[in-house]
C-alpha cells in the first residue's frame, strides 16, 4: 500500500506544551490505515498525560485488529478512558486530566472508512471539492453550530466555544452508555480526502479556507503545513493537529460515446473520401447497398433519420440514468446507537452553567429560580472539590425521555459533596461518582433505577488487601449504616 496518510501537530504560538498528539500508521498487517487526532482537554493539569494514554492504548488495541472495526474502535476508546482514570488515582497531581479524541480506520481497498468519536476533535470528507463535516462536536456551542442556529464565524468566536460536555476520562458513563461514543462508517471512493484535526485548527480557520488549502495540487504534507501555517498566522492561540488520508486509486469515469451522425443523401464519392476511417462510416455501409427506386430511396432516408434520432435520445437518456446512479453521495451511516444531542433547555443550561462558574463551596438552588422540574438530557458535571447544594422548595431533576445517564456525573478529583433537599425522577442513575464522600439530606429518588452508583479504582493485575470504609445513607430522620465485611460498624 502506497503512503496516502501524513500528519502533523504544532504547538502554536501562545502555548509553552503541546497537549496535542496523533496516530498515522498501517495497522492489521497492512490493510487498513489507522488515524487519529487526540487532544489533552485544555485548562486541566495532565492533559498531555492523558493525550499519551490514549494514543498508546488506541495504536496497541487496533494493531492486530480482526473481526467487526467498529466494535474494537468503540472497546478501545473505552480502555484508554480506564487508563487514564487508573493513571489519575496513582498520581493526584493528574486527577484532573482527560481528552477528546477522533479516530478512524481506513480501508482503501474496500472504499470505506469507519470512525469513533468523543469530544471536539473533528472528521472531515473531500469529495469533489466539497468538504463535509462528519463527527458533531460534544459541546453546547457546537451542537448550535451543527444544528445551524449559530454561524460558523458565531461559533468560531463563542466564549464557551470550548466547554466540551464529553470526554476519555470524565466519567465512567462511557462504559455504560451507547450513546457516549459517536461512531459510523461512510463509502470513501477515489479521489476523497480525510481530514481529522483539532479544534486549535477550526477555532481559527474557516472551512472554505481549509477547502482551498487541501484541495491544491500538492502533497498531503505540504497540505498539512500549510493548515497549520493558516491557524498560527490567525494567532495560534492553541496547539493545531491535521492528519490526511486520501483515496489515491484511479476514478474510473466512462467516456460519453456520441451516435454517428446521419450523412446527408445522396454523398458522393469524393465527399465520401474525404470523411476519416471511411471503413466505419455509414457512407462505406450505403455505398454497398443495392440501388432502389426513387420513391423508397426517399422513405428508408427518412426512416433512418427517424431511427438515428430515437437511437441519440435514448443514449441520451441512458446515460443520464447512469450518472444519477453513480454519483458519488455523501451520507455517513451511524451505528444504531448513536443519537442526535438532545437540545438542553434553558434551566439545564443554567443549572450547569452555575455548576461551572461557583467560586464558593455552597449553591443555593430556589424554587423561584426554578419555577418547574428541570429537565435532564445529558449528565451534569460536579468538578468542584467541595460543594453543597441545597435546595429551597421544591427542587426536581427530572430525566428526558431519550436520555439514559447518570443525572449528575461527579468527578473523581471531588472530595466532599453535600446534596440537600434536591429530587431525582425517573433516572436509570441518579448519581454517579467513585472515591467522593457523599451526604445526602432530605433527597428523595423516585423510580430511579440505581440511587447512587459508586466505583472504586484498584491497581491492575496486582493483589489487593483493601477495608471499604461503611457509607451512611440519611433517609429523613433514619440512620442506617452498612457493615464492613468483617462485621465491625
Amino acid at each position: 500500500m502506497a503512503k496516502n496518510y501524513f500528519g502533523l501537530t504544532d504547538t502554536g504560538k501562545v502555548r509553552d506544551n503541546n497537549e496535542d498528539t496523533f496516530i498515522a500508521d498501517t495497522v492489521a498487517r497492512n490493510s487498513l490505515v489507522l488515524v487519529a487526532v487526540i487532544d489533552g482537554v485544555g485548562g486541566y493539569n495532565g492533559g498531555e498525560v492523558a493525550a499519551a494514554i490514549a494514543k498508546d492504548v488506541i495504536a496497541q488495541q487496533l494493531n492486530n485488529l480482526e473481526g467487526d472495526y467498529i466494535p474494537a474502535m468503540i472497546e478501545a476508546l473505552r480502555l484508554a478512558s480506564r487508563s487514564i482514570f487508573d493513571k489519575k488515582q496513582l498520581d493526584k497531581d493528574l486527577e484532573g486530566m482527560a481528552c477528546v479524541v477522533t479516530t478512524a480506520l481506513v480501508d482503501i481497498e474496500n472504499n470505506t472508512f469507519y470512525y469513533a468519536h468523543v469530544g471536539d476533535t473533528r472528521l472531515y470528507l473531500l469529495r469533489d471539492e466539497s468538504l463535509v463535516k462528519i463527527t458533531k462536536d460534544h459541546s453546547f456551542v457546537g451542537f448550535l453550530e451543527d444544528s445551524g442556529r449559530l454561524t460558523e464565524t458565531a461559533a468560531m468566536n463563542h466564549p464557551k466555544r470550548n466547554e466540551i460536555n464529553k470526554a476519555l476520562g470524565f466519567t465512567t458513563v462511557i462504559d455504560t452508555d451507547e450513546s457516549f461514543i459517536e461512531t459510523g462508517q461512510s463509502p470513501f471512493l477515489p479521489g476523497d480526502m480525510l481530514l481529522l484535526c483539532s479544534d486549535g485548527l477550526t477555532d481559527l480557520v474557516d472551512k472554505s479556507s481549509i477547502t482551498a488549502i487541501i484541495t491544491q495540487d500538492i502533497s498531503l504534507q505540504e497540505k498539512a503545513t500549510q493548515l497549520i501555517a493558516a491557524a498560527n498566522a490567525n494567532g495560534g492561540k492553541d496547539n493545531v493537529t491535521v492528519v490526511l488520508v486520501q483515496n489515491n486509486k484511479t476514478s474510473h469515469k466512462p467516456a460519453a460515446v456520441m451516435p454517428a451522425a446521419v450523412l446527408k443523401k445522396n454523398t458522393n464519392a469524393a465527399d465520401a473520401e474525404m470523411i476519416p476511417n471511411r471503413k466505419n462510416t455509414v457512407a462505406e455501409t450505403q455505398s454497398n447497398l443495392k440501388p432502389m427506386a426513387q420513391n423508397r430511396s426517399n422513405g428508408l432516408t427518412i426512416l433512418l433519420a427517424v431511427l438515428c434520432l430515437a437511437f441519440a435520445a435514448s443514449s441520451v437518456w441512458l446515460y443520464l440514468q447512469w450518472q444519477k446512479s453513480n454519483k458519488p453521495v455523501v451520507q455517513p451511516v451511524k451505528s444504531v446507537a448513536v443519537q442526535d444531542p438532545p437540545i438542553r433547555n434553558p434551566d439545564e443550561i443554567r443549572l450547569q452553567n452555575l455548576l461551572n462558574n461557583l467560586k464558593r463551596d455552597t449553591l443555593n438552588l430556589s424554587d423561584t429560580a426554578f419555577k418547574q422540574a428541570i429537565i435532564i438530557s445529558d449528565t451534569l458535571h460536579i468538578q468542584k472539590s467541595t460543594l453543597y447544594i441545597k435546595g429551597k422548595g421544591n427542587i426536581v431533576l427530572k430525566r428526558d425521555s431519550a436520555y439514559h445517564g447518570p443525572a449528575m456525573g461527579i468527578a473523581a478529583q471531588c472530595k466532599v459533596i453535600v446534596l440537600d433537599n434536591i429530587k431525582f425522577d425517573g433516572f436509570d442513575t441518579g448519581i454517579s461518582l467513585f472515591n467522593t464522600s457523599l451526604y445526602l439530606r432530605n433527597t428523595q429518588f423516585t423510580n430511579c433505577r440505581l440511587a447512587v452508583q459508586k466505583q472504586y479504582f484498584l491497581a491492575d493485575k496486582k493483589f489487593i488487601t483493601a477495608d471499604f470504609p461503611g457509607t451512611q445513607i440519611q433517609a429523613d430522620t433514619v440512620a442506617k449504616i452498612i457493615k464492613k465485611p468483617n462485621g465491625a460498624r
